[in-house]
């Protein structure tokens, strides 16, 4: 008998784990809201114009890092589809590519932060919640609910006063403290959902934190990768968000959309945010057979990756 996301079933009825394509960079030139959009094109393409130099430093960066010039880099692009609804796919995409081109940068795949929620009929999101690892704090006495009852995961122990016996005089304040300390402790308190946990409605750090996971090529669902890119044009991209794919591939010679490494410019407002993400992937426990897929392949093409899936990560704060 084996254990495979959580169920026991026998050893040789275990599902074969695919391989995905994997590029040696994965560069996302942002995110799209609601208020970008509506800016008009001018925030766009200043957005494209700002993001241009940093992902060009990127590729140098990753060149360092792998001893040689990488050769398969994507780039892609997120909207947010999950939290708000504006526009359609067609006119959305289309504004992004015009002003990607106007600024000189290419977007190989553009993707719905729902699709980091639920595709191709998977509930990606309970499946990445499935493998949380909670980190149990120093002298925990059971007071605090589990994450995946409560919604919240930390870094370590919240602070205040310790519950104290019947008649007994007040225990003094203790402040939080971070478990991986190191002189001196940042606490983060992350809400993952909120609302019933067979209904959640998935915070944006936990979101970002499945799409980073499927930019790295580590999430499977019975072997199966999810959301694997579909190439179209702009053209014919479907007129409804719920109809347009998890990810949509414009650029027919992309190099793959998963990658080695990933790396993300961004707005300085997404900080608290990334802090999140960064501490929730720390306690995802990836699933051991794709893990070890990506760390031979990687071996076998001569790089050197890092075992810890947030070190695999990079940002730029525009």
């Amino acid at each position: 008998m084996t254990a495979y996301d959580g169920v026991f079933i026998e050893q040789s009825a275990t599902p074969v784990v695919r391989r995905v394509p994997l590029a040696h960079l994965s560069i996302e030139l942002g995110h799209l809201y609601m208020d970008d959009f509506t800016a008009g094109r001018a925030r766009l393409a200043a957005q494209f114009e700002a993001v241009r130099p940093w992902a060009d430093a990127a590729r140098g960066a990753c060149a360092e890092e792998l001893g040689q010039r990488p050769s398969r880099v994507s780039t892609c692009f997120l909207i947010d589809d999950y939290f708000t609804r504006f526009s359609t796919p067609p006119a959305v995409i289309g504004d992004l590519v015009e002003a990607a081109q106007a600024a000189g940068v290419e977007i190989d795949y553009v993707a719905r932060e729902s699709g980091c929620a639920t595709a191709d009929g998977v509930d990606v999101a309970t499946l990445v919640r499935q493998h949380l690892v909670a980190e149990p704090p120093e002298g925990d006495n059971g007071s605090r609910p589990p994450t995946a009852v409560s919604g919240w995961l930390s870094n370590g122990e919240r602070g205040g006063a310790a519950p104290g016996s019947a008649m007994a005089a007040p225990r003094a304040w203790r402040p939080p403290r971070q478990s991986a300390v190191r002189n001196h402790s940042i606490f983060v308190d992350i809400e993952l959902w909120n609302g019933p946990a067979d209904q959640p409605y998935w915070s944006c750090p936990f979101l970002a934190a499945v799409w980073q996971l499927q930019r790295l090529g580590l999430i499977r669902h019975l072997g199966e990768p999810v959301g694997d890119p579909q190439l179209m044009s702009v053209a014919d991209v479907p007129a409804e968000w719920e109809r347009m794919p998890a990810v949509v591939q414009l650029n027919p010679r992309a190099a793959p959309f998963r990658a080695y490494r990933t790396f993300t410019a961004m707005a300085a407002r997404f900080l608290p945010i990334e802090l999140a993400v960064r501490t929730i992937l720390g306690q995802v426990a990836v699933d051991a057979t794709v893990a070890e897929q990506v760390r031979e392949r990687a071996t076998g093409e001569g790089i050197d990756l890092p075992g810890e899936v947030v070190d695999r990560i990079r940002y730029a704060f525009l």
